[in-house]
């Protein structure tokens, strides 16, 4: 009996902190160009679908009200641990973004930034199948992060 009422106060109690769920965020522009991407690039698609609800992204960079310049889309794989008979046993991989941000005329709005991310893995050549399956799933992660991260960046720049 306590518990259920414990449960039922429990949302009371959050929503009287201030707590609140994460929202996209908000950001100063309405239309968007995005520039340097290559052709299947799944951190574009990713982007393009965080954008989606609130930004139109647009191909003209002359009608956007901003130009996001991708400088750098990059994904690494590095043997980080090897055993004495040359057998890999740890990989790192690692995602890097570099970009910039313009308005129409071509004036900065963020000069050129980098965010890189590195995770580390296991290996072993018995459950190969497995850890390509993991790659995918930490690049994944790590892409979905690296979006986020420049979400918030843009979301930061005040209306102009």
């Amino acid at each position: 009996m306590q518990r259920r009422a414990l449960l039922t106060l429990l949302p009371l109690a959050a929503a009287g902190c201030g707590f609140e769920l994460r929202r996209a965020p908000t950001l100063p522009f309405s239309t968007l160009a995005l520039q340097g991407f290559a052709a299947r690039s799944p951190l574009l698609d990713e982007l393009r679908r965080s954008l989606a609800p609130q930004v139109k992204v647009l191909d003209d960079a002359a009608r956007a009200d901003a130009v996001l310049v991708a400088l750098v889309d990059r994904r690494e794989k590095v043997a980080n641990a090897v055993t004495a008979a040359g057998q890999v046993r740890g990989m790192q991989l690692r995602l890097r973004f570099d970009f910039r941000l313009l308005n129409p005329a071509g004036r900065e709005l963020i000069t050129d930034t980098s965010l890189q991310l590195a995770r580390d893995m296991t290996y072993s050549e018995t459950v190969a199948l497995a850890k390509e399956q993991e790659e995918s799933e930490l690049y994944r992660a790590m892409q979905s992060d690296i979006v986020q991260q420049l979400m918030r960046r843009l979301a930061q720049l005040k209306p102009t």
